[in-house]
């Protein structure tokens, strides 16, 4: 063979060999940020507060990693066979990590330190890699082309493993099989490595048992991880798990005791069977008596349907918008016979439309009037939560109600977190409302509250009150709510009004709503 084919071909193999390293890194970044946003999810799920979470467990992994590249000086020889030993042990340690977070947590209090011990952990042996492939590499491409190429596919690698966790493995696969599918990810790279390098390793025999080894405890991950997980929801729930699903926003739970259901949303009670109408008749019938035509009403939230099972008891109403981001959560509304029978098949009715879309985009976008604006959704516990709770938010909501309109939302408690309480009626007098206050005890969430809201030049504060107190709200079936328990529901006890002049509103550029509510007491909560 001419000398001119022999160093073609030779070219040929060395860039195929290079390829596939760098194919290795792409594989690898992948699996790093998905391992990243797993994790920090999955300290958001268990020990709340989503931002603080993921801050610091991104932060910990980066700072493990920059640990983990000046570790990896240290390895002179052998960088094939550490590099596939470290894959070895990022696929254990990703297999396991949510089993074994969730199994700890129900044995310990201090659990949060189990994740950033193993965000530490999985964050140090991801540093390990890129500068073992860079160096292992360098054989086959000139330093240049190498330290860019190796970079460029390890960044070509996160953006697709940031697409998949958020459209594919978080929906589809939850915080249960996601960890097992990216240890498996690891596993495969190291089983290119073993079959495309056989002659750069020292010890293959050795790496290859490994290897066996390993899968066959990654295929038994997958049969246990469902039992494990549940083992450690049920613990944290008490009692019996019903039905759970991670869907691409969050995380739905219900459960189970004697004849009663409970929701939960990312580990927050949504409602229980129990004593739900305490809340949502509050919610719906001071506002829906009030206003003399209810043709057009919108819902913001409530996609569990028991919102819109009482408002539907309106005989006049027309159509019925409801507005709940997670389609998983109306399909269940819609679908599942334990919410059926809750909801009374209330987002089945015909008067009833169902949009999935985020409601400061809905109320942002849409171009039509209501006679009702019925705001039921989470407390702001984050800064995306926080907006819906602002100036701009509410001033858009008055925008969109008719001449006579009225608007009420859920303003969390005003025992947990008074100065939160305080806030949201402060920034609906901002946006142009008379606001009439009002609170419930419900016994599963505690003393909650609701602000119902009507334009100022309308009715002023003291009027709204005094029709309310004087409805009789005796044409409306229902089974707690009447007149008495409005009455009682307008009368707030000393200290808590008091606060009102050191409150600031709450705007998009200031979320002074998340400062107040994250100093509520929510520990006795």
């Amino acid at each position: 063979m001419p000398t001119t084919s022999i160093d073609n071909h030779e070219n040929l193999k060395l860039r195929r060999l290079s390829f596939i390293l760098k194919a290795c890194v792409f594989a690898t970044g992948c699996a790093a940020i998905v391992t990243e946003y797993t994790l920090a999810t999955l300290a958001s799920y268990l020990l709340g507060d989503a931002i603080l979470q993921w801050t610091i467990v991104i932060s910990l992994m980066l700072f493990s990693m920059g640990l983990g590249s000046r570790y990896s000086r240290k390895y002179e020889t052998r960088l094939l066979d550490r590099f596939v030993l470290i894959e070895f042990g990022l696929s254990f340690l990703c297999t396991f990590s949510a089993m074994f977070c969730f199994w700890i947590s129900s044995y310990t209090i201090h659990f949060g330190l189990v994740v950033y011990g193993i965000a530490c952990m999985i964050g140090f042996m991801t540093g390990l890699e890129i500068p073992l492939i860079t160096r292992i590499n360098q054989t086959y491409e000139s330093l240049r082309e190498n330290i860019s190429s190796v970079m460029e596919y390890d960044y070509y690698g996160g953006l697709l493993g940031g697409a998949l966790f958020a459209f594919v493995l978080l929906p589809f696969c939850g915080l249960t099989y996601t960890p097992v599918i990216i240890g498996s990810l690891n596993l495969i790279v190291a089983s290119l490595i073993l079959w495309q390098f056989p002659n750069r390793l020292e010890r293959p025999q050795i790496l290859n048992i490994q290897f066996i080894v390993l899968l066959l405890i990654s295929g038994m991950a997958f049969a246990v991880a469902k039992p494990i997980v549940l083992y450690g929801e049920q613990h944290k729930y008490k009692d019996k798990i019903v039905y759970q699903e991670q869907t691409r926003y969050q995380k739905i739970v219900v459960t189970e005791w004697k004849d009663d259901f409970w929701l939960f949303i990312n580990g927050s009670t949504q409602f229980s069977t129990y004593d739900e109408e305490r809340y949502h008749e509050p919610l719906v019938h001071p506002l829906m008596g009030l206003i003399e035509e209810r043709n057009d009403i919108l819902l913001l939230g409530g996609g569990d349907g028991l919102a819109a099972r009482e408002i539907l008891k309106y005989s006049d109403v027309e159509s019925l918008t409801v507005v709940d981001l997670d389609p998983a959560m109306t399909r269940l509304a819609q679908q599942d016979k334990i919410f059926l029978n809750i909801n009374q098949g209330s987002l089945n009715d015909p008067r009833v439309r169902v949009v999935n879309q985020d409601a400061y985009q809905f109320i942002k976008e849409s171009g039509n009037l209501y006679d009702a604006i019925i705001i039921d959704l989470p407390d702001p516990k984050s800064v995306s939560l926080s907006l819906l709770y602002s100036l701009g938010f509410y001033k858009m909501v008055e925008k969109h109600l008719k001449p006579f309109g009225a608007m009420v939302t859920q303003s969390t408690s005003p025992l947990y977190s008074p100065e939160a309480f305080l806030c949201i009626k402060k920034t609906m007098q901002a946006a142009g409302f008379s606001i009439l206050p009002y609170q419930n005890s419900v016994p599963s969430m505690g003393q909650w509250g609701w602000q119902l809201g009507v334009r100022q030049k309308a009715m002023s504060t003291d009027l709204l009150k005094q029709k309310l107190t004087m409805s009789k709200f005796s044409d409306i079936e229902t089974r707690f709510f009447n007149q008495d328990a409005m009455i009682s529901m307008v009368h707030f006890g000393k200290g808590l009004f008091e606060k009102e002049g050191e409150i600031e509103p709450n705007t998009q550029f200031n979320h002074n709503i998340l400062k107040y509510y994250r100093q509520g007491s929510w520990d006795l909560y």
